[in-house]
Formats: structure tokens, sequence, C-alpha cells
């Protein structure tokens, strides 16, 4: 029978008593993590989010309060009240493992049944089953830290930015669909039968009228939500640290996030961030890394060996370079020695990414091993071990193809070998890095039309505007990206605050002024009135926390996240309405054959 507090205080939190406070009559709250009994004596590890701490129930100590804790089992819900003693066999491996409670009254507040699964750190049970009782993954320690880990950053967050003059402003959740990117989740309107609210991809056209509406720096802790295809680490609704800021330039919002970022690390986790952070091109990052979100922490850069072997004999490599195309190489150190199976399977895994295939050379001690050594002179070999740096030891991996097949297979292909090799097993490094002058616009076969690479209110760079109509796939953005150990971390860039520049840039894209009004109209309208330059930048406040926590998954660090399928097992969301309800909305449902 579950008892009422009836009155009873907690007087301490379990993981913060320590000898200091020995000699103290104490109550204590929590869940049993387990219990032992040795006769006269039990003995009752209580856990609450700061920690464990011993209680001992003993017939001379109290019989009522002995015979009671006698009948708790694992995650009953206790309060118990005693003297804090100096423990008799001490736990160095507990905060608290030098005291323990000699327990005097114990309340059994609420009983548990067995628990589908265990209540510790290092779980190792299936993902759907932690969803579908995530109240009880959540109870787990390890869990609890990640989200205290969560909250210390949010307010490491807010003071900064409070401290650097910035507001924090909500946006709405409820607004209007403009389709121009991610799918929309979208709410009927009762009010508005026929008509629909979106839920928000991002406060990009909010935080920017409010840069017109001269509050010069705000951020949000926003809410946001994407109906897409979703991957391991996305989910359908995630939290930006969005900021926004007037009268600036790229360096200015990139400084403040720095110092952001720096701020965060060290408060957080006690990690020096050196700063600046570096930077590199958006078309550097592609020629030496195959990714716009390069991962630093090791070399294995991308050679372009075309000049080295454009007068050779393999059809392969004369093919790509006869058709616009080139051959790129990375190495592997010390590598020459992968077997055959596994050099097929890299085979394998770069045609996932359309790539023709993979070639190899290893530099073995008894000579080059390679099945193209008989197409390339020695003259051409050597160049190419010159060009990619190979020494004995190392194995050379080659595709030719079209640039853009050829540097994304190769990108992918380093991540691959670097996460067989484990090269980065040991590397606890955070390495950042700023990639800037992203292309502006991305042409879609599938649309046959340019699409925004960024989002359509992002500013080309100064000297590209003349390309802007005439060559628009030649113009780059006032856009960054913050990357982290291979991930994006953030992103923003500078705003087009010109009324006549934005409605070019709407033609640019394949819309006419008057589609352009009616979906951005309300932005167009506010740029009549003196809007300010204007840039900035979001954080996913997950990704970064997952980094903080050093966890790679993106469940982990969401209180009640979905599954793979955008689903949650736990409340069985999403999930049928009442046809009252779609009756109010003017909503009828199409039966699926």
């Amino acid at each position: 029978m579950a008892e009422s507090l009836n009155g009873l205080k907690r007087t301490n939190m379990c993981g913060d008593l320590r000898e200091s406070h020995i000699s103290n009559i104490i109550t204590v709250m929590g869940w049993v993590q387990r219990k032992r009994n040795l006769g006269g004596l039990i003995f009752v590890d209580l856990r609450d989010r700061t920690g464990i701490l011993q209680l001992v129930f003993g017939e001379e100590i109290n019989k009522e309060a002995f015979l009671k804790a006698d009948l708790v089992k694992p995650e009953y819900c206790i309060a118990v009240t005693g003297e804090l003693v100096k423990r008799q066999s001490p736990n160095k491996k507990l905060p608290t493992g030098l005291v323990e409670v000699n327990s005097q009254n114990i309340k059994i507040l609420s009983e548990s049944e067995t628990p589908p699964i265990y209540i510790k750190e290092g779980l190792d049970a299936s993902e759907n089953v932690r969803l579908k009782y995530r109240y009880l993954d959540l109870r787990r320690p390890d869990m609890q830290k990640i989200f205290m880990i969560r909250h210390k950053t949010s307010k490491v967050v807010r003071d900064f930015l409070d401290e650097n003059g910035f507001l924090e402003i909500e946006t709405p959740i409820l607004t209007k669909s403009t389709p121009e990117g991610a799918r929309d989740y979208l709410v009927p309107s009762r009010n508005y039968p026929g008509k629909f609210y979106a839920l928000p991809q991002s406060p990009q056209l909010f935080k920017q009228l409010l840069m017109v509406s001269g509050y010069d720096k705000y951020f949000q802790m926003a809410r946001c939500f994407r109906d897409e295809d979703l991957r391991a680490n996305r989910q359908p609704e995630f939290t930006q640290i969005d900021m926004e800021m007037s009268f600036v330039e790229e360096e200015d919002v990139m400084a403040i996030n720095e110092a952001l970022i720096k701020k965060v690390f060290k408060e957080v986790i006690n990690e020096d961030v050196v700063l600046p952070i570096k930077r590199i091109l958006y078309k550097d990052a592609l020629e030496k890394y195959g990714s716009d979100k390069p991962d630093l922490r090791f070399k294995m850069e991308i050679n372009n060996i075309t000049n080295e072997v454009k007068d050779c004999e393999f059809v392969v490599f004369k093919s790509a370079i006869d058709n616009g195309g080139s051959v790129r190489a990375i190495k592997v150190d010390n590598a020459a020695d992968m077997g055959r199976k596994k050099l097929d399977k890299l085979g394998e895994f770069v045609k996932t990414y359309k790539a023709r295939g993979l070639a190899y050379i290893a530099c073995k001690e008894g000579g080059i091993k390679s099945p193209i050594a008989k197409f390339l002179s020695e003259t051409q070999m050597q160049s190419i071990l010159n060009k990619v740096d190979a020494k004995t030891g190392d194995l050379v991996l080659i595709v030719a193809d079209k640039d853009n097949i050829a540097l994304h297979a190769l990108g992918a292909l380093r991540l691959q070998v670097a996460k067989e090799l484990e090269i980065l097993k040991d590397n606890k490094e955070f390495n950042f890095v700023w990639v800037t002058q992203f292309p502006l616009f991305d042409y879609s076969e599938e649309e046959n039309r340019y699409i925004a690479a960024h989002h359509p209110f992002t500013m080309p760079m100064d000297e590209d505007l003349k390309y802007l109509e005439s060559d628009p796939g030649r113009v780059r953005a006032k856009a960054y990206d913050i990357v982290l150990n291979g991930e994006e971390l953030g992103g923003g860039s500078i705003r087009i605050h010109n009324s006549e520049l934005q409605e070019t840039m709407f033609k640019v894209l394949g819309f006419t002024r008057e589609k352009a009004w009616a979906r951005f109209g309300f932005l167009l309208e506010a740029f009549k009135f003196g809007p300010p330059p204007h840039g900035g930048l979001a954080f996913g406040l997950d990704r970064m926390i997952m980094f903080l926590a050093g966890t790679d998954n993106i469940k982990d660090v969401i209180a009640f996240p979905k599954n793979q399928n955008a689903y949650c097992p736990m409340s069985e969301a999403p999930n049928m309405v009442d046809d009252k309800q779609l009756k109010e909305l003017g909503i009828s449902k199409t039966e699926e054959k």
C-alpha cells in the first residue's frame, strides 16, 4: 500500500551526503537500486538523480523500520529518515561511499513491478524497448547525466548571449507553409476550413523581421520540425540555438559564435577550444576531403593525380579523363597489407556512391603490388607515389570518374577506412573548422531549375552579384557552417536585406513575381521600411549535446524521441483521431487499399 508524505520533507539529495554531514538526522527519498538481507541487517542502495546512498536497517536500530524494509523491492519509491553515520565498509567507488544511514523510519511511497529494462548504466537493450519504456530508460544514471549536461549547456548559452546583448524572443509555432526545402508538417485550421498552418522548419523569416523591428540581437531555443525521411541522427522535431544580429558581416557572426563555443565547452566539460577556429573554403573542403563537413582529425587527403596518369593505357582512367572527369587518390598509412577481401569490399563501397570501381597500389617491402601496374610505366607509377607521398607500407586507393562522383566517393571512403582501421579509436579531440563560401545555388535535374543551396534569403558574395541572373551556378554565398569532427554543428549566413535583390533571387529560383509575393510578401513588404544588414546562425542543440555527452546517438539526448519511422513506441504517436474532430476540421479520410 502506497503511503503519502503526510508532511515529511526531504532534507538532502542522496548523492550530496559526505563525512561533513555525519551525526545529522536526515530524510532522503528515491528509488531502491538493490536490497541485501543479511539476516539481522538489511542494506538498501537508494538512488536519486544525484547518486546512490547506502541505507542500513537493523532490528537494533528500529525493528519496525527493519520489518518494513524487508518488503521493498528494486525500483520501489521510498522515503527514509535516520542518522548519517560513518560507513562500516567504505566503498571508494562511490562519492557517498564513506557514509551510510542508520534508518529509523521508512515510508513506501509507491511499489514497482519488475521493470522491463534494468535501471543501470551501460544498458544493453533494444532501442525499441528503451523507447517504449522511455520513462524508465530516463531513470538510468547515465541518461540523467546527459540531461544535466543538456540543462547546463542551455543555461551557459543563455547567460553568454544575455551578457553579449542578445534578447530571447519566441517566434510562432503555427505559421505559414513556405515549401522551399524539407517537407512541412501541416496543421489544419478549424476556423479557416481548407487552410493549414505549418510547423516551422526554422524561425528564419521571423528572426529577419525582428531585425527589421530594430531588436539588433535576437536568440531563441527554437523548436523546429521537418517532415523528412529520417537518417541515423535526424529527428522530426529538434531544437536549435537560433540567433540573428544586425549591422554585421560574416566575421562578426563567426567571432561571437566562436566565443560561445569556447564558453560552452569550457563550462560544461572543461575542454579548452583554441581560437580562432580554422577556416576552409567550400571548394577546398571538397577537393581535399570530398565533403563540405570534413573530419580533420586525420589526414588521408584526396589528391588529384589526373596529370600523372593522363597518358597511361588504363581504359578506366582514360575514359574518365576524356569525359571531362578526373582521377583522384587517397593514401592510407601502413595499410599495404590489407587483404584482397577487404579491398574488394571497399570497391563495392565506392560503387554505392556511383563510382565505377576502386583501383589500388600497395607499396610492399618486396615492391609494388597493384592490378593496374601493367598499364602504368615506371615513371607514371613513381609520379603517383610522389604526388600522394606514399612510402613503403602505405596503400593508395584510386577512383576515376566525374569530378563530383570521384570526390564524394573518396570522401566517404576515407571515413569508412578510418572506421575500419580504427584510426580514431583513441582520438578524443574536438576538431572544429569553419567551412565558408558555399555555392548559392544547386541545380536540380529533377525539377530542371536552380534551388537554394542554403535558403532563398542568403546574400550572394558581392563580387558574384553580376553573375546572379547570367550564370547562377557560379555565384558563391555569404554562408558559413561550423563543423566538428565531420559533423555539421551549425550553419548560417548573411541575409539579403534589399527587396529588389530578394525578388531577383526568387526569379532565379523560378518564382514568378506573383508567386514570390504570395508566399513571401510579408517579408518583401517589410523590406520596404529600412531593413538593416543582418545575418545569423543556428546551432543544432541536440547535436551539440551529443558531443558534450560523448554519445553518437541523437535519441540519447532528446527526452522523448521518435524512432527511425518518426513513431513514438511509448505514446503510440501518430495515431487515429475521432471522426468528430475530423468533421470539425472539414477533413475526410481516404481508406488505404
